[in-house]
């Protein structure tokens, strides 16, 4: 017999449930690390977050075998991309944010976001690329400058000269 329409819903609601669940909180944590924010004060990954589960969501009969973690990935990265794009007025994902508080604040959004899939998320440099629309080498490049910012920080300016005064006889 065919379930009924209500019964469906009920367990494509479960499924759901239990993919967030079990996915939420690295989807969150990764939303996060892209924006760069205060893990106690990330209104802009939440909401990030929240785009990306409610895209998997309505798409969510639509997967057939693929996995929902995957999707959401990608569109949280994708809508990163795109809302830096927008937000800094045609410089894409060049700016920092002043006010970034996190642990990659020194990064640029596109650094951010090429170190966050590749070294937090493990996806293939292959895969990056495609879903950013940046040839290989690119994004090995991003990747290796973003990990050499983190691993050596810049320095604070040089300290001024002292300069001797001249003793009077």
């Amino acid at each position: 017999m065919r379930e009924t329409r209500a019964v469906q819903e009920a367990r494509r609601a479960r499924e759901f449930e239990a993919f967030v669940a079990g996915a939420g909180g690295r989807l969150l944590h990764a939303a996060t690390l892209l924006t760069a924010e205060d893990p106690q004060a990330n209104p802009r990954a939440r909401r990030l977050l929240t785009l990306a589960l409610a895209h998997t969501y309505a798409c969510w009969d639509r997967l057939h075998g693929e996995d929902p973690y995957n999707r959401a990935r990608e569109y949280l990265a994708t809508r990163f991309a795109h809302g830096t794009w927008h937000r800094y007025g045609g410089l894409p994902l060049g700016r920092t944010r002043t006010h970034a508080t996190g642990p990659l604040a020194r990064l640029t959004a596109q650094e951010r976001l090429v170190l966050v899939l590749r070294l937090y998320e493990g996806v293939a440099e292959e895969q990056v690329a495609a879903l950013l629309g940046l040839p290989v080498e690119r994004v090995r490049t991003v990747c290796d400058r973003a990990t050499a910012t983190l691993l050596h920080p810049p320095r604070g300016p040089a300290p001024g000269r002292v300069r001797a005064k001249a003793a009077t006889s």
